[in-house]
């Protein structure tokens, strides 16, 4: 990407600068893992069936659509691909958004400080990014109250999560066998995942309860499922008091 794509597309650049060493190590240790885990090919289609189950099929192609920790953009793509035309990307990295090339123009920020004004966007859209909040529930209800304060009426919010499920645990155990390891790739990048980000994770699988009542405080259900290791959740906005 050039200096001027980058200058039209990152709104502010901030989010890598207070990462300390150790942290920064952590961060590329994980996301070596994520790139051995699956093709940016391969997560784009992922992310385009994960629409359709959440029903993007009916959603309105020139909606105003935000993804949250979009990192390096599959998501993006993967919207673009599905015919929408109104995208922004939101990240705390701005190496991860700089690296993004489609059309969409994506913001270095906050989740918990979203730069855009109130009752502004139709759709916000997230892939797997809520569980590495460091804190619950606080960090989860400030991320939901700014997603809401930006959401027009009537707006929608369209996530994919990992959920606790028989399913997921065999993974967890498959991911804790060495023979797995070094027989598959793709094990031995979700094992690394999931030790790197144990921490955030865990506290994520063990508030279930919490998290959805989180949730439904902000946005009254229209699809709730649990499947295959994944909580796939559409709300829409209830009415702003």
């Amino acid at each position: 990407m050039d200096e001027s794509m980058q200058d039209t597309r990152v709104a502010n650049i901030s989010g890598d600068a207070h990462q300390s060493a150790e942290d920064t190590d952590t961060i590329a240790l994980w996301e070596s893992a994520y790139r051995l885990f699956e093709t940016p090919e391969e997560e784009t289609r992922k992310f385009m069936r994960r629409l359709l189950k959440l029903g993007a099929k009916d959603w309105r192609r020139d909606a105003a659509i935000i993804e949250l920790f979009c990192g390096h953009g599959n998501g993006l793509h993967a919207l673009d691909r599905l015919g929408f035309t109104r995208l922004e990307g939101v990240d705390l990295s701005a190496r991860l958004i700089a690296e993004y090339t489609g059309p969409a123009k994506c913001y270095v920020a906050d989740c918990r400080c979203l730069p855009f004004p109130d009752h502004s966007r139709d759709i916000a859209v997230i892939h797997g990014g809520l569980h590495h909040l460091a804190e619950l529930p606080g960090d989860l209800e400030m991320t939901l109250f700014e997603i809401h304060r930006v959401l027009r009426a009537g707006g929608s919010l369209a996530l994919v999560e990992p959920w606790m499920t028989p399913y997921l645990a065999l993974v967890h155990k498959v991911c804790e066998n060495s023979l797995a390891n070094r027989l598959s790739r793709k094990v031995q990048a979700l094992a690394t995942m999931i030790e790197l980000e144990q921490s955030t994770y865990g506290c994520w699988l063990d508030h279930a309860a919490e998290i959805l009542a989180a949730f439904k405080r902000f946005f009254e259900p229209k699809s709730c499922r649990i499947a295959w290791g994944k909580l796939l959740f559409v709300g829409m906005a209830r009415p702003q008091s």
